[in-house]
């Protein structure tokens, strides 16, 4: 494992952690904010893998997703929203709760 991938990993886990750590206190922007960004390394990481090289943007990535690994871009589109979100409105358990399943799919699917 190189050091990008060892790096993606440790903030896969981080954020994760923190996510769920939030979600426990109830303080659902930050488990939203948190598990959006776990989804987003878990994806860097499998880009990484297969495509050797790390998205450079939030757009790069979507697009590398889009025409390669629909079903992961599909995933990820839907998710973004409640990310943007996030930072002018409340999120609640419910969104949560859903972008914490995605991450553990995500985890599972990708082997972290």
């Amino acid at each position: 494992m190189d050091e990008k991938e060892i790096i993606l990993k440790e903030n896969f886990e981080e954020y994760f952690s923190g996510g769920i750590e939030a979600l426990k206190k109830q303080k659902y922007n930050s488990a939203t904010t948190l598990l959006f960004k776990a989804i987003v390394a878990a994806c860097d990481l499998f880009i990484l893998k297969k495509e050797g090289r790390v998205p450079s943007s939030h757009s790069n990535r979507f697009r590398i997703l889009e025409q390669k690994y629909p079903d992961i871009y599909k995933l990820v589109d839907k998710d973004f929203p409640f990310y943007q979100d996030s930072y002018t409105k409340k999120m609640d358990n419910e969104i949560a709760h859903l972008l914490k399943e995605d991450a553990e799919y995500l985890k599972k699917i990708l082997g972290i």
